[in-house]
């Protein structure tokens, strides 16, 4: 027996059983699988709470596709709305340009016919003026002192007959 108390490997397979002993009597392997377990059983929460998440996101994910389709929708719908208020506008300026124009040619057609009016009366003034300047001339030429005397008193005897 006295070899196998010098023996190396007898102390190392003692303290090796001691040291397991002491191990299973403290209960280090149930406390370690309780340990795995509890850290399992949190990996297993980690996990199914990655996994909500990432349900969550997917919803999210989709309910944005769908909001950015109704913007994309809306967006064409504004800009075809605004494309047609152009036309309009562009329709209702150029009905307006053309109004105006057709008025303003009225208006000048309109000062045109008035020129020309004043223009035949300046010319008809003139030639009554120019008559009667020739009238003069001619009446004082021919009309002599006793032929206006006569003239004067004929003139005044028929205002009484022309004024009844």
């Amino acid at each position: 027996m006295t070899g196998l108390l010098s023996d190396p490997e007898f102390w190392v397979a003692v303290g090796t059983a001691i040291f397991l002993a002491i191990l299973i009597w403290k209960r280090v392997p149930q406390a370690t699988a309780n340990s795995l377990d509890s850290r399992a059983a949190s990996i297993a929460r980690e996990i199914e709470e990655a996994q909500r998440l990432r349900l969550e996101a997917e919803a999210l994910l989709a309910q944005y596709r769908q909001k950015q389709a109704a913007a994309e929708t809306e967006a064409g719908q504004i800009l075809a709305e605004a494309k047609a208020e152009a036309e309009r506008f562009a329709k209702e300026a150029r009905a307006a340009a053309a109004a105006q124009i057709a008025r303003r040619a009225k208006q000048a057609e309109e000062k045109i016919a008035q020129a020309e009016a004043h223009a035949l009366a300046d010319i008809r003034a003139t030639a009554a003026d120019a008559a009667v300047t020739a009238a003069e001339k001619l009446i004082a030429a021919r009309l002599d002192a006793k032929s206006a005397a006569d003239l004067v008193k004929r003139s005044l005897d028929e205002i009484p007959a022309r004024l009844q």
